[in-house]
């Protein structure tokens, strides 16, 4: 019986086969483009005014940037030692742990801006009146600006979600690296530095850079509470420039077209950042085996790789 030739089903999935698997994602990617250039075209926009005020708004990158660094730093100590007391046996340091990430993953990020820019300093004016001892320089310490009130709502918001994060990151090392650094009278702070704590990151690493991505897009939220021109975020420079000239929908597309752009050069660089930290745990070509780096006690005798 002689075999029926190929359908044209058979023939373009050999042909597809043969081209690049990249060639072909760069490829949807110009198409998607091309709809989305033909939907802008469509639309009339008024290009000239974008052209004119894509500077201005872009200004607000320097405090979304601000704001974004800030919050992570605050977001990463706070979710380690959020994680260290999830997994302590101390019960102040469980309970306070947990209260923390109850409240803050429990509460909108937005009601959180507010009370810390609102209430502080209405709490601080109450303890003066009531404690005259404290000063105004008490109610003044209080009393923040909207930029240092959102990196500080940001900071506590990210940092109750990133401490399940570290927690998960910290649990995944072997038992056994952390009874090989007792083994040796490691103290514990100095096990965590040393020997858990690194080899978390590979864990820890990827998820925080999607979190810190997310932020930087969050910062827009501090709008609401209101801020001056000089200080002024990428989204409240759009938004006040958008609404003088009646160019809203206009101003928007810039503000989204810059927040992209930020969250593109950042993706690149956690990607560089996630294939660094990898490259200890790859496969061995002769072998198939996962080569990894060598590491205190486990399951390997004498410290050292598997044979």
């Amino acid at each position: 019986m002689i075999d029926e030739a190929p359908g044209w089903r058979e023939r373009a999935a050999l042909a597809s086969a043969r081209v690049p698997f990249n060639l072909k994602v760069a490829v949807v990617w110009l198409l998607l483009f091309a709809v989305v250039a033909t939907f802008f075209a469509l639309s009339q926009f008024d290009t000239d005014w974008m052209k004119q005020n894509t500077g201005f708004i872009a200004k607000g990158v320097r405090f979304t940037m601000q704001m974004a660094i800030g919050g992570i730093v605050l977001a990463v100590i706070l979710a380690l030692f959020g994680a260290l007391g999830r997994l302590s046996s101390n019960p102040i340091a469980y309970g306070v742990s947990g209260f923390y990430v109850s409240f803050f993953r429990g509460t909108p990020l937005i009601v959180q801006m507010f009370l810390i820019y609102l209430a502080l300093p209405q709490i601080a004016n109450n303890l003066v009146d009531r404690y005259p001892g404290l000063g105004t320089n008490f109610s003044h310490t209080l009393t923040l600006s909207s930029l240092q009130a959102g990196t500080l709502a940001l900071g506590l918001n990210y940092g109750a979600y990133m401490t399940e994060i570290f927690r998960a990151g910290i649990q995944s090392v072997a038992h056994g690296q952390g009874e090989a650094a007792d083994a040796l009278g490691m103290r514990y702070w100095t096990k965590m530095r040393r020997v858990v704590l690194p080899q978390a990151l590979r864990v820890i690493i990827p998820p925080t850079g999607n979190e810190f991505i997310a932020m930087m897009k969050d910062t827009a939220l501090v709008s609401f509470l209101g801020v001056t021109v000089e200080s002024a975020e990428i989204f409240r420079r759009a938004q006040l420039v958008g609404k003088a000239d009646l160019k809203n929908l206009e101003a928007y597309i810039v503000a989204a077209g810059l927040y992209w752009a930020l969250t593109a050069v950042f993706s690149f660089f956690q990607r560089r950042m996630e294939k660094r930290l990898e490259s200890g745990y790859v496969r061995d070509a002769k072998g198939g085996r996962f080569v990894e780096p060598m590491v205190l006690g486990g399951s390997h005798a004498g410290g050292g790789p598997s044979a």
